[in-house]
């Protein structure tokens, strides 16, 4: 692994890295930030987490710095185009930490709240737009923004623009950009359309694919509880009590899911703040940073809510809802284990998201573990061989399948005997609740 002093980075960018507490560059970090700074296009395949957000920032930090022709204008030079405003708002962050010792300014606009400083923000002059598609058009047709002049397009996380139908919105930012300027797409897969995309807006690009299974960092431990739907609250709450969690991410499917969740924890005192779609910009924005300040320690979300967070100190993700892509399991985990910290992530298994299990299992390559803290439907924790009960731990085996008996077919995931016991546990108990406390 390379540090960042070898990618040949000018002196202020280093600086700012170095204050970030950066030394060492991940593998998308090492293989794209050369050919960026070459002028090449580049299509890179991998999941938030994976640096890819500083892979793009330094390289068009330091090719605008070193024009001085760029500079002495304040006209827009780079356009990031963003799903969410969540992931909008992180590009910013990172644009304002890697660029703090630059002359170079940038603006992050997006939908959900009032255009005015928005609109201030461009008429004053900037280098780097972050954007949403859609505010983007909206103030490009009231003439607050002008693409002639664009030096640098990139187009973050390809494959959530497309799902959230945002394809023709796409084409019409393209339209606007002048025909000569360099290129970069990021996306978690690479299904048709995005291939299709990439096709049309890049020039013999360079390609870079960090794989699922290689994107699941290695710091986050995994973990599976097989537990009835009915059952999962009270399994949630169990082990956040009894594992003293200060800050951790839960998942949900839906919105609804979502906001009856979070008022279930709070009615148990456990305080916890819901974030996703339905809710406006400022309750996100109010519900995130009593979050980051700690005064509420469980942030209940559903996935495009969610895409891009970066929030230091998150111990636990729980899935609480088993997503069926396997990519969004891949994301969901990557919120804990950031920065080099250990992590844990634990999912919750309903009979009826056993397929999904499966699924995730096969891309990421491993079979996760099964927690010593399992109620159990289906089968017994896996143990180690030559080890006793008490002094077994879970580790990561490849995947090979999970074996089910005939009894488990026959009864089609029918749950076993034993229920579920909602009582609390001693102390010692509560020590395994959670492999890894």
């Amino acid at each position: 692994m390379k540090t960042f002093s070898q990618l040949n980075l000018i002196e202020p960018l280093l600086q700012a890295v170095s204050a970030q507490n950066y030394h060492t560059t991940t593998p998308i970090q090492e293989a794209t930030i050369p050919p960026l700074l070459a002028g090449k296009d580049v299509l890179g395949c991998a999941q938030t987490g994976t640096g890819k957000t500083a892979a793009f920032t330094l390289p068009i930090l330091q090719k605008i710095a070193q024009q001085s022709s760029l500079t002495k204008h304040t006209n827009i030079r780079a356009l990031v185009l963003a799903p969410t405003r969540e992931l909008a708002s992180q590009i910013g962050t990172s644009f304002e930490d890697y660029g703090q010792f630059l002359d170079i300014r940038h603006s992050v606009i997006f939908g959900g709240v009032n255009s005015n400083r928005q609109i201030q923000s461009l008429k004053r002059g900037i280098h780097v737009l972050i954007a949403t598609p859609g505010r983007l058009l909206d103030l490009q047709q009231q003439g607050f923004i002008d693409l002639s002049r664009l030096d640098f397009f990139v187009l973050d996380e390809a494959d959530r623009m497309l799902d959230m139908g945002f394809i023709k919105d796409i084409q019409r930012i393209i339209s606007l950009l002048p025909t000569r300027r360099q290129n970069l797409l990021f996306s978690a897969t690479m299904p048709g359309a995005i291939t299709k995309l990439a096709d049309s807006i890049l020039v013999a690009p360079f390609r870079f694919q960090i794989s699922p299974q290689k994107s699941v960092v290695q710091e986050i431990q995994q973990e599976v509880m097989f537990v009835q739907q009915s059952d999962k609250r009270h399994l949630l709450l169990q082990i956040i009590q009894q594992s003293y969690i200060q800050q951790a991410i839960v998942f949900m499917r839906t919105k609804h899911r979502a906001n009856r969740l979070t008022h279930q924890l709070n009615r148990a005192k456990v305080n916890a703040v819901a974030i996703h779609g339905d809710k406006s910009q400022s309750a996100r924005q109010r519900a995130l940073r009593s979050f980051r300040e700690g005064k509420s320690h469980i942030l209940v979300a559903t996935d495009l809510a969610a895409r891009g967070l970066d929030i230091d100190g998150v111990s636990h993700v729980f899935n609480f809802d088993l997503p069926n892509e396997t990519e969004s399991y891949v994301h969901r985990i990557g919120r804990t284990g950031r920065a080099g910290r250990s992590g844990m992530a634990i999912a919750f298994c309903a009979p009826e998201e056993y397929d999904y299990l499966t699924n995730i299992e096969k891309t990421i390559g491993v079979q996760i573990p099964v927690s010593k803290g399992d109620p159990g439907w289906d089968r017994q924790p896996i143990r180690i061989e030559g080890e006793t009960e008490n002094e077994s731990k879970t580790e990561l085996k490849k995947f090979g399948g999970r074996r089910r008996t005939r009894k488990t077919k026959q009864n089609n995931y029918k749950r076993k005997q034993t229920r579920f016991r909602r009582k609390h546990p001693s102390a010692d108990q509560s020590k395994s609740q959670v492999s890894g406390q």
